[in-house]
């Protein structure tokens, strides 16, 4: 297991963002609001292939490492009122669009989408399947939390036509578990991946997490071990991002027994080693998956691609968001929904889109997302051949300049108009990839890396 070069500890530091998009939400402003979304659905071509995306923003409780947009529901009547607003945004949304859109992706996330129990689960893959076309091969995804997963819901699943679930596992060490509040032991995650493939969902991955508290290598790898035993498809390994500014309940975390910079590099590269030792392929900065699995062939054959869900096999350039917090992507630009839940059930009952910010793309946005882009994903990109594409007298001179510096460092291998990541730098690829992210140039702040 490689360490971290004393060198590199400062850029492991850094707090960067994600790049699921470029643009990246935080620059997302409130000039795109409702009315600017409404207009943008109208235009869209009736041939386009789109993905759906469905936010269910409950928890039964609440992690504490957690940085997603979600509560605890103080009754299911709660639960109730968010379904039929859901249903009613759908109705919104497809009165603007062509008639049944074929959709290549449907990924459900959270939250505990499942929390919503397979009476609503059924209706609204019902009215979903009423409205759009969904391809044959449509990939149809969920996320899950097995503490929460009976029986009756994977069957449920299965029968709405659910291929893929992700399942939340994040580590199996008690002590972590403790000091993250989430008490989840193998068995349950064990009964839970028996219920799933005993309803046909055959392809799962698993979500694990580094950087916790009391976490260490050793713990890391023994999660690893046991998570093998389950043969998942994929697994996601996320670093922990501590942000209590920004979501109070991480104030429960005690900061001190968080591991630093270099503690967090070896954890993360320990198990990458154990999951590269079991057969895996790696995939973009944080992915892993079995050599048949279609993430893999989508990066051998270069479609390997990246949006809110991480790393995806989805080409589907519009993404249609559902619930509060939704983030859509249209020709145009990124809208996202209000994560506030009352304001978006208010705007979605005056038949308003419940859009709070976005973005619009100008050329530029448009180039730079394609090279950050094909950086995460294949760790290499050709700035003439990008440029020619989108932009063709873009030129990136501010930007070679900062690659200069760092190929003197050994982060990255310059020929020509070809930017390579190394192998063994791949880490911190992030970085790299923030040299073309002009909010970065000029100090832009941004969600912390995680």
């Amino acid at each position: 297991m490689t360490a971290l070069p004393s060198s590199l500890q400062q850029v492991a530091a850094e707090r960067l963002p994600r790049y699921t998009s470029y643009p990246t939400a935080p620059n997302f402003t409130p000039a795109i609001d409702g009315a600017v979304t409404r207009d943008w659905l109208r235009t869209i071509d009736p041939k386009q292939s789109a993905s759906l995306y469905f936010h269910v923003p409950y928890c039964r409780s609440l992690c504490w490492y957690c940085g997603c947009h979600t509560k605890i529901p103080a009754d299911d009547t709660a639960i109730g009122r968010y379904i039929e607003t859901l249903l009613a945004e759908l109705d919104l949304v497809v009165s603007l669009l062509p008639p049944r859109v074929g959709i290549t992706h449907l990924h459900w996330g959270g939250g505990t989408p499942t929390i919503i129990g397979p009476s609503a689960m059924r209706r609204l893959q019902a009215a979903i399947t009423r409205d759009f076309r969904l391809d044959a091969g449509a990939e149809i995804a969920i996320e899950v939390d097995p503490r929460t997963l009976t029986a009756e819901m994977a069957t449920t699943l299965g029968a709405c036509g659910f291929n893929r679930a992700s399942l939340g596992v994040q580590t199996f060490d008690p002590v972590v578990q403790r000091a993250i509040h989430r008490i989840q032991n193998a068995a349950v995650t064990e009964a839970a991946v028996r219920h799933l493939r005993d309803a046909g969902i055959r392809a799962l991955n698993l979500d694990l997490i580094y950087g916790l508290p009391h976490q260490t290598v050793a713990s890391c790898v023994a999660t690893v071990e046991r998570v093998l035993d389950f043969a998942p498809d994929r697994v996601a390994v996320f670093g922990y991002a501590h942000v209590p500014a920004m979501k109070p309940h991480q104030r429960h975390i005690d900061e001190a027994k968080l591991p630093d910079a270099a503690a967090r590099f070896a954890q993360a590269e320990a198990i990458a080693e154990a999951f590269l030792t079991a057969g895996y392929r790696r995939i973009g900065l944080d992915h892993f998956a079995k050599p048949d699995d279609a993430l893999a062939r989508a990066l051998d054959a270069g479609r390997l691609r990246r949006n809110f869900q991480g790393y995806t096999t989805d080409g589907a350039d519009l993404l249609l968001g559902f619930g509060a917090s939704a983030i859509g992507r249209l020709p145009q630009g990124y809208v996202q929904n209000t994560p506030r839940i009352a304001a978006y059930q208010e705007a979605v009952a005056a038949g308003r889109m419940a859009t709070a910010r976005g973005v619009h793309f100008t050329a530029e946005d448009r180039l730079r997302a394609v090279v950050i882009e094909r950086l995460m994903c294949d760790l290499t990109v050709d700035l003439e051949a990008a440029s020619a594409a989108w932009l063709p007298a873009y030129n990136f001179a501010r930007e070679r300049k900062r690659l200069a510096v760092m190929a003197a460092d050994g982060l990255v291998e310059i020929e020509g108009a070809r930017i390579t990541v190394p192998a063994e730098m791949r880490p911190f690829v992030r970085r790299v990839a923030a040299v073309f992210d002009a909010a970065q140039a000029v100090g832009a702040t941004h969600a912390p890396a995680v």
